[in-house]
C-alpha cells in the first residue's frame, strides 16, 4: 500500500490528530509538539461509537487497543468536524515483536476503506522506521517530551493519594488542573525543561498536594491497577475504571508512565546483552537510559521528602523483583514489567490488583493472568482479578467480578483493623525498658 508522506508543507496547515489515553500527560504532550510548531489536536471522542467504528474498518481478531486506537481517530474524522484535506494522524510503533508497530499499516488500510486514504499517517517512533520530512524527533524535543512525561506521573501519583480524603470536594482535581495550565503555559514560553527546574517546580508541585486538607482517619481500600499500556491508562479502554474503583470508595494506584519507557529503552540493551549487536546503539541507549533514571531519581527523592506520600519503586529495584520469577527476555508488549508492577504493588500495600486484560493482546495474558497463580504462591495475601475488556464485554459484567475482588478487600481490611486494637493493648502492657 502506498505511504503517504506528511511534508514540510504539511506541518504549517495540517491539524494532527492524536489518540487519547492519559489525560494530565497528553495535555502535557500537546503543548510540547506545539512548541516545535505542529498544530496538534487531542481526540476526546468516547463511547460505543468509538468501538462500533473500529469494528466496522477492523478485523474483529484484531487486539482491542487497536480496534479502539483506529475506531477513535475514523469517528473523530468523520464527525465533520475537520477538513479531511487538511488534516493528519500519529500513532506510535516501538518497533518491537507486539502487534501495536502493525497498527500503523491496518489504520492505512480501514483509511482507504473508509474513503480517506489520502490523509497521511505519522509514525512516531525512534527506532527508524518510518521517516516523513514534516515530522522529526530531535533530541532536544525527545527531552521535552521526556519531561512532561514526569511531571505528568508526578501529577497524576499525587492526586491518587489525595482525592479519596479530601475535605473540600474537587479540591484535587482543581489543583492537578491549575498546574497543568501551569506547566502549559511555562512549557510555552520555552521554560520548565532544565533538570534545576522540574526539581523545583516538582517540589512545589509536592507541596501543594501536602497542603491540600485531608481526613485519613478512616483507611480505605487500596487498589492496584496493571494491564496492556492502553487499556491500563485510557478510561475509553477500561470504562472509566479509575472512576468506578473512586466510586467505591477506594484509594487507586497506577504505576506511571516512566517505568514502561525505562523498560523500552533497557530492552534494547537486554536484546544486545542477549543475542549481540552494535556497540555504538547500546552506548547511546545507556545515556538515555541514564538520563531517564537520573529523572526518575529525583522525583522519587522529592515525593519521599514529603514524608506523606508513597513514591514509585526505582526502576533497578522493579526489575529485581522479578527475578527468579519471570526473565528478562519476555520483553514483547509489557513483558516482564507488568509482572514487577503486580509485585511492586504488593510490596507496597496495594496488594487488591485489577490486571486489565485487552482482548487479542498474547503476551499481556502471558505476563498478566498467567503469572497470577505463582504470585498468589509468593504472597498469599495477594487479591488479584484479572478483568477481560473486547468489544462484547459489557461493563456491568465487568465491575461486578471488581466487586467481587473488593468484597474480598474489605473483608481483610476488616481483619486487619480488629487485630490493630489488641497489638496496641498488648504493647502498653510490656514494661518500658530502661
Amino acid at each position: 500500500m502506498e505511504r503517504i508522506e506528511f511534508t514540510k508543507e504539511m506541518k504549517k496547515d495540517y491539524t494532527i490528530l492524536v489518540p487519547n489515553m492519559l489525560g494530565t500527560h497528553f495535555k502535557l504532550l500537546m503543548r510540547v509538539f506545539k512548541n516545535e510548531g505542529y498544530k496538534v489536536e487531542l481526540l476526546r471522542n468516547d463511547g460505543r461509537s468509538v468501538v462500533e467504528t473500529g469494528l466496522k474498518y477492523v478485523h474483529n481478531d484484531t487486539c482491542y487497543p487497536a480496534l479502539l486506537v483506529i475506531g477513535q481517530m475514523i469517528d473523530a474524522l468523520m464527525s465533520g468536524k475537520y477538513d479531511l484535506n487538511k488534516v493528519a494522524l500519529i500513532i506510535t510503533q516501538t518497533g518491537g515483536g507486539c502487534r501495536a508497530s502493525n497498527y500503523i499499516h491496518l489504520l492505512r488500510k480501514a483509511l482507504k476503506n473508509a474513503g480517506l486514504g489520502h490523509i497521511p499517517v505519522i509514525s512516531l517512533n525512534i527506532s527508524g522506521l518510518e521517516k516523513n520530512s514534516g515530522f522529526t524527533l530531535s533530541l532536544g524535543l525527545i527531552r521535552r517530551l521526556i519531561a512532561a512525561m514526569a511531571y505528568g506521573d508526578l501529577l497524576m501519583l499525587l492526586a491518587n493519594q489525595v482525592r479519596p480524603y479530601e475535605t473540600v470536594n474537587g479540591a484535587t482535581d482543581k489543583l492537578v488542573d491549575r498546574w497543568a495550565d501551569t506547566l502549559t503555559a511555562e512549557f510555552a514560553n520555552g521554560k520548565g525543561f532544565a533538570k534545576g527546574v522540574m526539581r523545583s517546580y516538582m517540589q512545589k508541585i509536592a507541596d501543594d498536594f501536602a497542603k491540600i486538607p485531608v481526613d485519613r482517619t478512616r483507611e480505605r481500600v487500596k487498589v492496584g491497577i496493571v494491564g496492556e499500556i492502553y487499556v491500563k491508562f485510557s478510561s475509553l479502554a477500561n470504562n472509566h475504571l479509575e472512576e468506578f474503583l473512586a466510586s467505591e470508595g477506594c484509594e487507586v494506584m497506577v504505576p506511571g508512565l516512566m517505568s514502561f519507557i525505562l523498560f523500552k529503552v533497557d530492552n534494547r540493551m537486554e536484546d544486545i546483552k542477549l543475542y549481540g549487536g552494535s556497540k555504538a546503539k547500546f552506548a547511546v541507549c545507556k545515556i538515555l537510559f541514564d538520563y531517564l533514571a537520573g529523572m526518575e531519581k529525583f522525583m522519587i527523592d522529592i515525593i519521599n521528602e514529603q514524608g506523606i506520600f508513597k513514591a514509585p519503586t526505582a526502576y533497578d529495584h522493579l526489575k529485581s523483583l522479578v527475578n527468579g520469577v519471570v526473565g528478562y527476555g519476555s520483553k514483547m508488549g509489557e513483558g516482564w514489567l507488568l509482572t514487577a508492577e503486580m509485585l511492586e504493588l504488593i510490596e507496597g500495600g496495594y496488594g487488591n490488583i485489577v490486571c486489565a486484560q485487552p482482548f487479542g493482546c498474547l503476551p499481556n495474558h502471558i505476563v498478566g493472568k498467567g503469572m497470577i497463580r505463582r504470585l498468589r504462591e509468593l504472597h498469599p495475601e495477594s487479591n488479584i482479578v484479572p478483568i477481560d475488556y473486547d468489544p462484547g464485554a459489557t461493563r456491568v459484567n465487568q465491575e461486578n467480578r471488581i466487586k467481587l475482588m473488593l468484597s474480598v478487600a474489605r473483608e481483610n481490611l476488616a481483619a486487619k483493623e480488629e487485630k490493630a486494637p489488641e497489638k496496641t493493648k498488648i504493647a502498653d502492657k510490656e514494661p518500658a525498658l530502661v
